[in-house]
């Protein structure tokens, strides 16, 4: 942040004068107008008024000028430059993001993909100290993000995330394994995946009970979180009519989910609508939050040099103007 000061503000009052003066210069001016009596002012007519007849007021301007500076030398302007020194304990995170089909489900609105989606992209938007990624998965998983600083890259990448873009299925063990891959070799304090899904683990290589303790192992926290109402909610179904929505059970491997943030010291977490997933991410960041040091600095530089210098030339030149044009003014 860059701004002017001054060292002694109250000799600004000072400047109050100046109107003063400008009063005084109008007023005896117009008293040292001569009133006289003539026959007529018909010889006056053609009279025009001479250059020095206009130089002398500009004389009055540049000692008001110069006047006026000379008052905001004495305050002693002063620019102030501060700047800021953060250092942080970082935390590095992966969201690993269920892209299933049944993540289109419509409890949520406009539908859970998208939901997780936009809050997922606020919380990202709320930790600007940290490094995030992101991994998807539904039958397969992969890296849609590694961990960066950049945050907008992040937010773009998110954005462009649909269902289908892998094959279908709901593989929590690939995707807890993905994200461990991509975080396991992190120097951050702290090192956390969340993961979110909607399912049961249904395809993958890896059990997700099996990646909870590579998670473990490799001192990762993991937070899981559940997407789903109770009960029943309108599922997309490709039908010869297009895609119809039809209520189905929601289920959801909430023994799973418990077991992988059990082991990991993390915890688990019920989403049912949308509020609820934003108090979930609410929640998260308040338990995963960075040590951030600031240390601000201020330098000031003196300002008065400038000022000082047109005012002295302003005085210097009234001073030849008055003692050349105007030397045998009286």
């Amino acid at each position: 942040m860059t701004g002017i000061t001054y060292a002694e503000p109250l000799f600004l009052w000072l400047l109050v004068i100046v109107p003063g003066m400008i009063a005084y210069y109008i007023l005896k001016q117009h008293k040292s107008i001569a009133s006289f009596s003539m026959p007529g002012l018909q010889p006056f007519n053609e009279t025009q008024s001479t250059f020095r007849n206009y130089l002398r007021h500009i004389l009055f301007a540049l000692r008001i000028i110069a006047v006026s500076l000379l008052i905001i030398v004495v305050a002693r302007p002063q620019k102030t430059d501060k700047y800021q020194d953060v250092t942080t304990e970082g935390i590095d995170i992966m969201l690993a993001l269920d892209i299933s089909g049944s993540m289109l489900a419509r409890d949520f609105k406009p539908d859970r993909l998208e939901a997780s989606k936009n809050v997922a992209t606020e919380f990202i938007s709320g930790r600007p100290y940290d490094r995030l990624g992101l991994v998807v998965f539904s039958g397969e998983s992969f890296t849609q993000c590694p961990l960066t600083t950049d945050h907008a890259v992040l937010i773009n990448l998110m954005r462009e995330i649909e269902s289908g873009m892998i094959e279908d299925g709901t593989a929590i063990g690939n995707g807890l394994a993905t994200a461990i891959n991509r975080i396991k070799d992190s120097d951050a304090v702290s090192k956390v995946i969340i993961l979110l899904t909607d399912g049961v683990n249904n395809r993958g290589e890896i059990a997700p009970s099996t990646a909870a303790d590579i998670a473990k192992t490799y001192g990762v926290r993991v937070y899981t979180i559940g997407v789903g109402t109770h009960g029943t909610a309108p599922y997309p179904v490709q039908t010869a009519y297009g895609i119809q929505y039809h209520n189905m059970p929601v289920e959801i491997d909430e023994a799973v989910l418990k077991e992988i943030a059990s082991k990991t010291g993390g915890s688990y977490f019920r989403a049912t609508d949308n509020n609820k997933l934003v108090e979930v991410y609410s929640e998260i960041d308040k338990l995963e939050k960075s040590k951030i040091d600031v240390r601000q600095f201020t330098r000031k530089e003196e300002k008065y040099l400038m000022p000082s210098i047109i005012a002295f030339l302003l005085l210097a030149l009234e001073s030849l103007v008055r003692f050349t044009i105007f030397k045998n003014l009286t």
